[in-house]
C-alpha cells in the first residue's frame, strides 16, 4: 500500500507504519489515520509476540503478589484489556454462527448480531476457564505466552490466505486487496510459526513445542469448520481461530 506525500507523489508504507497499523487494529493501544492493508498483516505475528510478552511479564509480577489462581485471572483480564476483547468477541460470534442449525447465509447473519447466544456464552466460558486453569497450574513464563500469541496471529494470517472470504464486505475486507509481488504476510506468518515453536521449546522443552502444535491444530480446526459451515472466513472466524490456538496451546502445555 502507498501513502501520498505533500508534493502529490506516493511512497511505500514503511515497516514502522505497517507495525503501527497492525497494533492499532489488534489492540486499543495505538491510533492511525490510515486504513489497514494486506501488508499490515505481515506485522500481526510481531504484534502478537509483543502482546504475549507483556502479558507474561504481568503474569510474573502478579505471582509475586497473589495466589496462582488469582494471578491467572489477572493475566486473563490483562489479555482482554490489551486486545480490547476483540478475539473473545470473535469467538462468541463464531460459536453462535457455526453451531446454529440454519443455512449458511443465516449463520453469517447470526454472527453479525451484537447479542451473544448460548453457544457463544459456552465458548467464552470454556476459553476463559481453560486459560485460567492452565495458567494457575504453571510457573510464569513470558516466553511461552509470547510464542502462543505469535502463533495465534500467524494462524489468523494464514487462514485469511487459505480460505475465501465469506462476506461481500466486512471487518477483514481491507486485508483482501490484491498484493503485488510476493505475499509478505504469508511469509511472516510462516516465520512466526517457526519462531513460536523454537521459543516454546526453549521455554518448556517438548511440552512447549506440543503446546504450540496443539494450538495451531485447534486454530486450523476452527478455520476448517468455518469453510464447511459458512464457505470461508470472516474477521470473527480469524479471531476465534486465534483464541482457540492460545487456549488449547496453554492447556496442552499445562498437561501432566
Amino acid at each position: 500500500m502507498t501513502a501520498t506525500d505533500p508534493t502529490g507523489g506516493e511512497h511505500p508504507r514503511s515497516f514502522g507504519d505497517r507495525l503501527r497499523d497492525a497494533l492499532a487494529f489488534l489492540t486499543p493501544l495505538a491510533r492511525t489515520t490510515t486504513p489497514p492493508s494486506p501488508e499490515t498483516m505481515a506485522c500481526f505475528p510481531i504484534v502478537g509476540a509483543g502482546i504475549g510478552l507483556a502479558e507474561g511479564i504481568a503474569w510474573r509480577g502478579a505471582r509475586q503478589i497473589w495466589t496462582p489462581l488469582t494471578a491467572a485471572v489477572v493475566v486473563v483480564a490483562t489479555d482482554a484489556a490489551v486486545t480490547g476483547a476483540l478475539h473473545l468477541d470473535g469467538l462468541a460470534d463464531t460459536a453462535d454462527g457455526l453451531f446454529a442449525h440454519v443455512p449458511a447465509k443465516s449463520r453469517l447473519a447470526i454472527m453479525a448480531e451484537p447479542e451473544v447466544g448460548t453457544f457463544g456464552s459456552i465458548a467464552l466460558l470454556i476459553s476463559v476457564l481453560g486459560r485460567a486453569a492452565a495458567l494457575a497450574s504453571m510457573e510464569p513464563s513470558p516466553l511461552l505466552l509470547a510464542a502462543l500469541s505469535c502463533a495465534s496471529r500467524s494462524v489468523m494470517v494464514l487462514g485469511s490466505r487459505a480460505l475465501p472470504y465469506a462476506r461481500e464486505e466486512g471487518l477483514a475486507t481491507p486485508f483482501l486487496q490484491p498484493v503485488v509481488g510476493s505475499d509478505r504476510a504469508s511469509q511472516a506468518a510462516l516465520a512466526g510459526l517457526a519462531g513460536s515453536a523454537i521459543v516454546a521449546t526453549v521455554a518448556h522443552g517438548r511440552r512447549g513445542l506440543f503446546g504450540v502444535l496443539a494450538g495451531v491444530g485447534a486454530g486450523g480446526a476452527v478455520l476448517i469448520a468455518a469453510r464447511r459451515r459458512i464457505g470461508g472466513f470472516t474477521g470473527d472466524v480469524l479471531g476465534a481461530a486465534g483464541q482457540a490456538c492460545e487456549t488449547i496451546g496453554l492447556v496442552a502445555t499445562a498437561r501432566r
